[in-house]
């Protein structure tokens, strides 16, 4: 990596996305998909990115979150270790970069009704490890803080089976602050709530990014809830308008 492909930011700037294209096949020719696309996001600061079905949000999300590789641009996520281009790291670091530095809320909160609250969280420190005693103690106690954080401790032995959407939400979210991430990122997760539960988890996403010093990208088609952020980006056709 040489001085002059590295972006001009801030020390406060964990994510910075610049120019990215995505396109997919559409037959004998390409759809795009996110058009030459650039943003940043601080540490302890939150990014709605909004914009009409289909006009790519979902797809720029995927790039920030490595699900996707993007064909052009650069997705530049700066972690403890310092500074790493998302859109060019390879799967098995990419997958390394989910469990540690990138947290994920998806529209439905994805969780195993077989497992208690506790457990949703203690499973993602353990894939892809066998864990010493030692840090499953640790795994539990930081279970046990972020559920408190999340205003579930109580619920920590229930089956999430038995919560409510809003609760099972709010757990999804603790569940995606396990690895200590340096970037949440969050699909609709309103979209599936009543009015009441939704701005609870609002709060809840927008209060642990500025406690946690995270940077919050948060994709949705709701003008209040993307007003709530502290900056916004509008997606039309892929491309910001």
């Amino acid at each position: 990596m040489t001085t002059s492909t590295l972006p001009d930011t801030r020390t406060s700037t964990a994510l910075h996305m610049d120019d990215v294209l995505l396109t997919f096949p559409d037959g004998d020719s390409r759809v795009t998909a996110v058009d030459h696309v650039s943003l940043r996001i601080d540490r302890g600061h939150s990014l709605a990115v909004t914009g009409p079905s289909g006009s790519g949000k979902s797809s720029l999300l995927a790039v920030a979150a490595t699900l996707t590789r993007p064909e052009s641009g650069h997705v530049w996520l700066t972690t403890p270790d310092g500074e790493v281009d998302l859109a060019t790291v390879s799967r098995p670091r990419a997958a390394e970069l989910r469990r540690a530095e990138i947290g994920i809320v998806f529209q439905q909160s994805n969780l195993l009704d077989s497992l208690t609250a506790r457990e949703q969280l203690e499973s993602m420190a353990w894939l892809g490890s066998r864990p010493s005693r030692a840090r499953r103690r640790e795994t539990r106690r930081r279970a046990d803080e972020l559920l408190d954080v999340v205003g579930l401790g109580s619920a920590a032995d229930r089956s999430v089976g038995a919560l409510s959407g809003g609760q099972r939400q709010r757990i999804a979210v603790a569940r995606a602050l396990m690895g200590s991430p340096s970037l949440l990122l969050a699909d609709e997760p309103t979209s599936a709530l009543d009015s009441e539960a939704g701005a609870a988890v609002m709060d809840l996403l927008l209060g642990t990014a500025a406690e946690f010093d995270v940077a919050l990208m948060l994709v949705t088609h709701d003008p209040a809830v993307a007003a709530r952020c502290d900056s916004m980006v509008r997606l039309v056709d892929g491309a910001t308008v």
